[in-house]
């Protein structure tokens, strides 16, 4: 054999193992999210459970912000606060808040208007001055568009054993009418979910913080919230700062149910973008990484390999790759979703070839642009998730 043909079997070798620990993942987030989503709240209660204060930042009004919020003032715990923090004190959130508050006198529940800037993370300013007035050392962050069940609380709380001082939910999405909204719980219980299990099972970072469980005194030894202001990614930046100090980060076994009353493709896929332009820019080994995690990009190189190493046909070994891969994901959001999806396998098809496409497209044009556009607002992402804002939206 020429020198050439060494480099091309050696190419062939590494594809066609990338592509089989690619499916040994897959695999791998199915075990792991049959056992970990799947669990039940034991019957035995401990006799003492810690008071929550829950952070829940909110800007403007969707169309489902006051069902969100409400099933907040319902959840089955014993002790815990409701903090909701507005920064713009024209915001017409404060009305639908304060009726709430009103219909559940019994709950405790506080409005904090105007924030406090200490960085460049909206989000964090929103929320200091809540998180300073929090009681209870245990805190909970929510974000307005989360719709809780009555026991997510609870099974949060009891999955913050000793050694864990985050607790996270794995984001998902509630069912709503449109295909949007089917094409939003197709990418987060395919390849997101599989992202997800799989890095938690893994010990990988992999914290949102669109509802997360934390034990304030720790987070107060790494500075505490306004620490977390410079990034935009605080979550991930917050997180990391627990696993330096030994701490454990874990998912609980309920989902993260988003419930967003205005959403489009256009609006899931600007989000996205920002997502992946966010994370390359904290772990720049994902600009390699993420594009050859892709089923098409895999699988078309594993079918070059497969050609070159066995002598089988491309397109043969790529279809194969493509049933085998649907199957597996399909198998992935029905865990997720315990038991049939709420749309037809036609749509759950449309959706999966249009997320795998679409998803390539969104990694190119995430290396082309720093600029970050979140909530009206536009920052640049600088390496290492440092942002700075560009402008501010004027609020008239």
């Amino acid at each position: 054999m020429e020198p050439w043909d060494y480099t091309l079997l050696g190419l062939a070798v590494v594809i066609f193992g990338i592509w089989c620990f690619s499916f040994f993942l897959h695999i791998l987030s199915i075990i792991y999210g049959k056992w970990r989503l799947h669990r039940k709240v034991p019957a035995v209660l401990p006799d003492i459970l810690p008071g929550v204060s829950i952070l829940k930042p909110i800007v403007g009004v969707d169309p489902n912000l006051f069902e969100n919020l409400e099933t907040f003032f319902n959840m089955k715990y014993p002790s815990y606060e409701l903090l909701f923090c507005i920064q713009d004190e024209s915001d017409a959130a404060i009305m639908v808040v304060q009726s709430l508050i009103n219909k559940y006198p019994k709950v405790d529940a506080k409005l904090f208007l105007g924030g406090k800037k200490v960085g460049v993370n909206p989000k964090i300013n929103n929320m200091v001055t809540g998180y300073d007035a929090a009681k209870f050392e245990t805190v909970l962050i929510s974000d307005s568009r989360i719709k809780m069940a009555e026991d997510t609380l609870l099974d949060m709380v009891l999955t913050m054993t000793e050694k864990v001082g985050i607790v996270h939910q794995m984001p998902y999405a509630c069912t709503r009418k449109g295909f949007p909204s089917h094409l939003e719980k197709v990418y987060f219980g395919t390849q997101h979910a599989k992202m997800y299990l799989v890095s938690d099972c893994l010990g990988i970072n992999c914290c949102t913080g669109m509802s997360c469980l934390i034990r304030k005194d720790v987070l107060e030894k790494a500075g505490g919230l306004r620490q977390f202001g410079q990034y935009l990614a605080e979550d991930y930046f917050l997180s990391q700062a627990f696993i330096n100090r030994g701490w454990k980060v874990c998912i609980s076994s309920q989902t993260a149910r988003q419930n967003c009353g205005t959403y489009s493709m256009t609006d899931l896929h600007n989000r996205l973008l920002r997502w992946i332009q966010l994370r390359t820019s904290m772990v720049p080994t994902l600009i390699l990484l993420e594009p050859i995690s892709q089923c098409l990009i895999i699988g078309s190189l594993a079918s070059w390999a497969s050609a070159f190493l066995f002598d089988s046909s491309p397109l043969v070994f790529f279809l194969i790759h493509l049933l085998a891969w649907f199957l597996l994901d399909y198998i992935l959001i029905s865990i997720i979703e315990h038991g049939d999806l709420p749309f037809s396998k036609f749509d759950f098809v449309v959706g999966w070839l249009l997320n795998e496409v679409s998803y390539i497209f969104l990694i190119l044009r995430s290396h082309f642009n720093s600029k970050i556009v979140w909530r009206n607002r536009t920052f640049r992402l600088r390496w290492g998730g440092i942002i700075e804002e560009l402008h501010s939206k004027q609020n008239v």
